[in-house]
């Protein structure tokens, strides 16, 4: 009965191995996006800061 017991504890291990690995694959996956995503912000704000205030004296200008 001792080789179940090994077989056993030897697929419990190869599973406890794969689910972390998949848990360190998430986390690479989430720690990318989020760079991706702190880069894409800081791109996209300083465009949007200066289109605004465009925007905004175009609205301000009477019609002739």
């Amino acid at each position: 009965m001792s080789i179940t017991f090994k077989k056993r504890q030897k697929e419990m291990k190869r599973q406890e191995k794969q689910r972390a690995k998949a848990e360190r694959r998430e986390q690479r996956k989430l720690a990318k996006r989020a760079a991706e995503e702190a880069q894409g912000t800081a791109t996209t704000s300083s465009p949007d800061t200066e289109q605004q205030p465009q925007s905004q004296d175009k609205q301000r200008v009477p019609p002739e």
